[in-house]
């Protein structure tokens, strides 16, 4: 049976881990966002060696596991003299991890764009910066804004992968009280619900966002 009373004396550090496994995909979804864009945008307007280097990126990220990927900034780069905190080095794994998969998302929204809305810019004068800036940019990201909110969603699940690297956000404050407790029936439970909760929030704000944007769109 589920002991009320360790879950209720468990729930501040289950909310302290949430927090952190907030931030962590938080700040890997600014990472994976800003550099997925800036793939996104060389694969699609760079030359042909900037390309190259986008795709052997992408590849390589796409087809290696976020874990060893987290192995390496944190296990490898010491080796060559990169030091980087558990915390920082699993926020970056997973933020460039997530930046290849951005960039395909990224490059669905730009093709979205209307070829004649591009004409018309550089018509009007407007430099590839422009175009990219006022006119690309802004439409692809409210078209793929759905496939942004699940890879957020995504990276809350991914940011238990940080446990492995001993940062304590929520799975490993969940693993500690039950190390301690040898309550698995009651803990795990309650970390599975918080991580439903965070990304149940998260889907809903987005739909209300996407409602909202979609509606600003038809004005």
């Amino acid at each position: 049976m589920i002991n009320t009373e360790l879950a209720l004396t468990s729930l501040p550090s289950l909310i302290r881990g949430s927090i952190v496994s907030l931030e962590i995909a938080t700040l890997s979804c600014f990472i994976g966002l800003t550099l997925g864009t800036i793939i996104g945008l060389i694969q699609e307007y760079g030359n042909t060696l900037i390309r190259w280097i986008a795709n052997v990126y992408v590849t390589i990220i796409r087809g290696t596991p976020m874990l060893i990927q987290i192995f390496i900034a944190y296990y490898v780069l010491p080796q060559i003299g990169i030091s980087i905190p558990e915390f920082w080095a699993a926020t970056l794994a997973i933020g460039l991890n997530s930046s290849a998969y951005i960039s395909s998302i990224i490059r669905s929204g730009i093709a979205s764009v209307g070829k004649g809305q591009i004409e018309a810019a550089q018509v009007l004068g407007f430099s590839t910066a422009q175009t990219i800036q006022l006119i690309i940019l802004p439409q692809a990201l409210r078209v793929v804004l759905p496939s942004l909110g699940n890879e957020f969603i995504t990276l809350i699940k991914d940011s238990a992968l940080a446990s492995i690297i001993g940062v304590v956000e929520l799975s490993k404050e969940g693993s500690i009280i039950r190390s301690r407790t040898y309550d698995s029936l009651t803990i795990f439970p309650m970390v599975a619900l918080l991580y439903l909760i965070m990304t149940t929030t998260l889907s809903i704000g987005m739909h209300y966002l996407e409602e909202r944007m979609n509606k600003h769109a038809g004005h």
